[in-house]
């Protein structure tokens, strides 16, 4: 549960929710560039929802080309066909983001906003590649255009669900760094116990070497380029691949619980925010009967 005194503080690292972006840029009063508005930012008419699924088709279908563009054998035989596409796809996307910036009333505020920066990132690349031909600076200039992967940042415009999961990471934010505090003060012990037991004539010749084997130990990695030779060390390795997988499951089951706590606030009634009349804590569920910080019963929820 998340105090009132943090709400403020935690919101200034929330995302704009991709439903209050049109209404951020603000949308013409009436003509074409209200009617292109509606298409491009809309998501409840059918010209909105097909528009934003070819737009996602089509960004995953550059993605797939950058992919398959990095692979030697293909790029050795098709490299003509796919520089044609990407250059169909880089014009197609400059064309979107202009558009984007003609019918909103506010378009600097999108060209400086998350998603406007991603348009232009997404693009750069293949036109960067036009000026820099042949130079010897770059031993090669195709390493520019990996900046197209980028585009697959664009899908989260569409997916709401982003947004739910990005404000549960924020809200378990302190949390997870307890958490991750204590795998590293693991990590530490683990290794430097492996590094007495073990030693250089095993492979941990080192204390860092041997936290870098205990933590793909503990994450049940296991690379097997460094292992414990003395029974000692195995059964210390044993012990930490059983620790690794219970250690898995804590970000996960705190993620979800404040994606769950957030469902529920979100659907519970709204009343009046009670106070504790122990301790003054404030912002309580509407539905609960005790204080989260001290445990006094509350007072029955008003409104």
């Amino acid at each position: 549960m998340i105090r009132a005194t943090d709400s403020k503080i935690d919101s200034k690292f929330v995302p704009t929710p991709p439903r209050d972006l049109p209404t951020l840029l603000g949308r013409p009063p009436d003509g074409w560039r209200a009617r292109m508005f509606d298409v491009i930012f809309g998501t409840d008419t059918p010209a909105g929802r097909r528009f934003d699924i070819v737009l996602v088709i089509l960004i995953l279908l550059s993605i797939l080309v950058v992919i398959l563009d990095s692979v030697p054998a293909i790029y050795s035989q098709y490299s003509g066909v796919t520089s044609v596409l990407e250059w169909g796809f880089t014009l197609l996307f400059t064309i979107e983001y202009i558009a984007r910036l003609v019918c909103v009333q506010r378009p600097l505020r999108y060209a400086r906003s998350f998603y406007g920066i991603i348009d232009v990132v997404s693009v750069l690349p293949t036109y960067l590649s036009l000026l820099l031909p042949g130079s010897q600076v770059f031993l090669d200039v195709r390493i520019l255009r990996l900046l197209r992967v980028f585009r697959i940042f664009k899908l989260t415009l569409y997916i709401e669900e982003y947004t739910r999961l990005g404000e549960a990471l924020v809200a378990s934010r302190r949390k997870i760094m307890v958490f991750l505090s204590v795998v590293l003060m693991l990590i530490l012990i683990l290794g430097t116990v492996m590094y007495v037991v073990e030693g250089p004539e095993n492979g941990f010749t080192s204390i860092p070497m041997s936290m870098y084997w205990a933590t793909v130990t503990i994450t049940t990695v296991g690379y097997g380029d460094i292992v414990p030779h003395t029974p000692v060390g195995k059964a210390i390795a044993s012990f930490m691949v059983l620790l690794g997988w219970g250690i898995l499951a804590v970000p996960t089951g705190i993620v979800s619980a404040e994606m769950t706590s957030q469902k529920m606030s979100r659907h519970a009634p709204r009343g009046t925010p009670r106070q504790c009349g122990a301790c003054g804590s404030g912002d309580h569920d509407p539905r609960a009967h005790f204080c989260k910080d001290c445990g006094a019963p509350l007072a029955p929820a008003q409104g």
